[in-house]
């Protein structure tokens, strides 16, 4: 069930170049939340919401936190709030990663730029299933890296920049050809990386999760869709994702 509410700002600072990291109290969302769903945050002075990946899950304190990039006038304006401002957001939404197929010993994160959040709620909740973690991030340069830390005590990462100033030089397909032995995969990030990812892996299931600009948040509006191979033509990245199976919808 989805919330529309004022949320109280916790907490709010910038973690990497133009990423910012806010945590909202809501005991409605943190309660229905999962992992890969996001939140649609309205913007003072805007009129379409700013669509927002979920980041992290606290139920015991209700508390939800969410990454993004200051890339336009909408999240500059969101950096603007400060703790203790109420925050209009509608959520969660969306489908989340389907935990239930993880049916393997372990599982491949593999994350770009600000496609990486979902995962580490993600991996976080794999993790508290017995399930092994393995991560592969990429970013711009090292003054891009965030969350390095955090998916480090989930287990094995490695981090790929474009320029080589941190980490490993190139892509994230560049170090997969270093990981052989996992059972599923999950990816989010920008559709190119999306691309080549489904392409480098073909003999074990995977999971994408689509980043795209979108309306309404609820389906509505058409404006987030995407091809598919069956007979429906196009499915909705807002309703019918942002999750889905590899094979699911056309690239």
């Amino acid at each position: 069930m989805r919330h529309i509410q004022r949320a109280p700002l916790y907490s709010k600072k910038r973690i990497a170049k133009d990423t910012v990291e806010m945590v909202i109290q809501s005991k409605e969302i943190a309660e229905q939340a999962r992992p890969g769903q996001f939140l649609h945050m309205h913007v003072p002075h805007h009129t379409l919401r700013r669509p927002i990946s979920i980041a992290h899950i606290d139920r015991e304190n209700h508390l939800i936190t969410i990454l993004y990039k200051e890339i336009g006038s909408g999240t500059r304006t969101l950096s603007q709030c400060t703790v203790g401002d109420e925050i209009n957001v509608l959520g969660p939404l969306g489908n989340g990663f389907p935990l239930e197929q993880q049916v393997g010993s372990t599982a491949l994160l593999i994350g770009g730029g600000i496609g990486v959040p979902p995962l580490y709620a993600l991996g976080t909740e794999l993790r508290d299933r017995g399930v092994n973690v393995i991560s592969v991030l990429g970013y711009q340069t090292k003054e891009s890296v965030f969350y390095e830390a955090q998916f480090k005590e989930l287990g094995e990462t490695i981090i790929v920049t474009d320029d080589g100033s941190y980490g490993e030089k190139g892509l994230v397909t560049d170090a997969l050809s270093l990981l052989k032995d996992f059972d599923h995969y999950y990816t989010c990030g920008p559709k190119p990386m999306i691309q080549a990812v489904v392409n480098s892996i073909d003999a074990v299931p995977g999971h994408i999760s689509l980043e795209e600009r979108m309306g309404c948040g609820l389906g509505a509006c058409f404006a987030c869709v995407i091809p598919t191979d069956d007979e429906k033509g196009y499915k909705k990245i807002c309703q019918d994702g942002p999750v889905f199976s590899q094979e699911e919808v056309v690239l």
